[in-house]
């Protein structure tokens, strides 16, 4: 079976695009050629004062040969080692030449390790991100207005696109089974019953009592012909009809009166009773059994409900477009209060001393953790995008990018070099 290869991968292109990379190429023909220069220049001084010297010319010439011999060959060799960094020297694979593709791979390697070692330190990443103060920095960006609602922008659209990207089947399972099942599967007797007796207790039911007697009373009040026909439909046949009216009338009063004094009176024995009721139901609904029992099965004839079911399965798409509307629209009160509050938090964060402290704490923290447990894995983004580039393609461009200085170690050696040859030529002249 055919062992695949991984792909080379050239390396992306200097800052400025085709443009950029064809004027450093510019730059460097030039810088090569002002080195050779220096090198053409120096031979042609050789030359020259050799010549001199045979003719017979003064002493002199011989210190001016000696300074050119030694600076041909300090450009010479720096030529040679720039060239060797890049490429076999006039195509002569020499050992130890081209050493950047030849060690491309150790090369990415070794600066993973130096990166590592020297950046992505525990040390190194609490002093920095301590002396940057991200927290004080990043409240008085937050503080302004305009930065708050660009955020905000931002926010609503990473919103809008996750809620777009996610599956309503599978967001509506979830939320069946991570939720309704939950609150659905717990019983609800004693957390009911539980915040039942703090209302009552509060007396905070008192309202809704008043208003099922002032209901009553008014339903009361306006069906007098009910109340006088359902006296009459239950009398005895045989019972005279005025009778019948009368006995009605009285039932009626009675039924009123009644209602208009529980209606006005709240310590009436009625509504005290009422209390009563409420407050051991509510303790039944903690402790007894057969009621918690019974609200169970309550639940379950309210949750199988067709209303109640088809309600959950909507949830999703209700919530789905209350959040996009909300995301879309720069004057909906979500967007609004993100705004303001990222305002808040970013003036809480210039003026809050223990706040920014706790906020520089945790960003130092979470970035400690990272670089601690994982700066493995993000060297390995350098040693791993090193070894994919192809080796000729990196020579070049890193050539591109650092050759024009490189170019001055070969002027560098040129103009030592003469200068070395012309002292050790004295030296030897003044000695022997």
């Amino acid at each position: 079976m055919e062992q695949l290869t991984p792909a080379k991968v050239t390396p992306a292109d200097p800052p400025g695009g085709a443009a950029g990379e064809a004027e450093k190429r510019r730059a460097l023909r030039k810088m090569k050629l002002v080195a050779l220069s220096f090198l053409l220049g120096a031979t042609l001084v050789f030359l020259l004062t050799s010549w001199a010297q045979s003719a017979g010319w003064p002493g002199w010439v011989g210190y001016v040969r000696a300074a050119a011999e030694a600076g041909m060959v300090g450009a010479l060799a720096d030529w040679f080692a720039v060239t060797a960094l890049f490429r076999h020297p006039l195509g002569l694979k020499i050992p130890h030449t081209a050493i950047i593709p030849n060690k491309k791979d150790a090369l990415g390697t070794s600066l993973g390790d130096f990166v590592g070692s020297n950046f992505l330190s525990e040390e190194v990443v609490r002093d920095k991100l301590k002396r940057v103060e991200i927290a004080r920095r990043l409240g008085g960006w937050l503080a302004q207005e305009e930065n708050a609602e660009r955020v905000t922008s931002e926010l609503a659209t990473m919103v809008r696109a996750a809620v777009k990207v996610l599956r309503d089947d599978d967001i509506q399972a979830i939320m069946e089974q991570a939720v309704a099942r939950r609150i659905i599967d717990k019983p609800w007797g004693p957390p009911l019953g539980k915040i039942l007796q703090g209302v009552f207790a509060d007396g905070a039911h008192h309202k809704l009592v008043d208003l099922m007697c002032d209901r009553a009373y008014e339903w009361v009040r306006d069906n007098h012909t009910t109340m006088l026909r359902v006296v009459s439909d239950r009398a005895p046949s045989w019972s005279p009809k005025f009778v019948d009216e009368m006995l009605a009338d009285k039932v009626y009063g009675e039924v009123l009166s009644f209602a208009w004094a529980v209606k006005t009176d709240v310590n009436h024995p009625m509504r005290l009773a009422l209390d009563k009721f409420l407050g051991e139901f509510a303790q039944d609904l903690q402790t007894d059994p057969d009621v918690m029992a019974r609200a169970e099965q309550v639940k379950g004839q309210i949750v199988h409900h067709e209303e109640v079911q088809r309600l959950i399965g909507s949830a999703w798409s209700t919530a789905k477009e209350m959040l996009l509307t909300a995301a879309e629209d720069p004057s909906s009160e979500l967007r609004r209060r993100v705004r303001l509050g990222l305002v808040s938090l970013g003036s809480r964060l210039v003026s809050d001393d223990q706040l920014r402290s706790k906020a520089d704490g945790w960003v130092e923290g979470a970035a400690a953790y990272l670089v601690k447990n994982y700066s493995r894995e993000i060297t390995t983004i350098i040693t791993d995008t090193v070894e994919r580039w192809d080796a000729e393609e990196t020579s070049r461009k890193i050539e591109l990018q650092v050759g024009r200085d490189l170019q001055f170690i070969r002027i560098n050696g040129t103009v030592v070099g003469a200068l070395a040859g012309l002292v050790i030529y004295a030296v030897a002249e003044l000695l022997f």
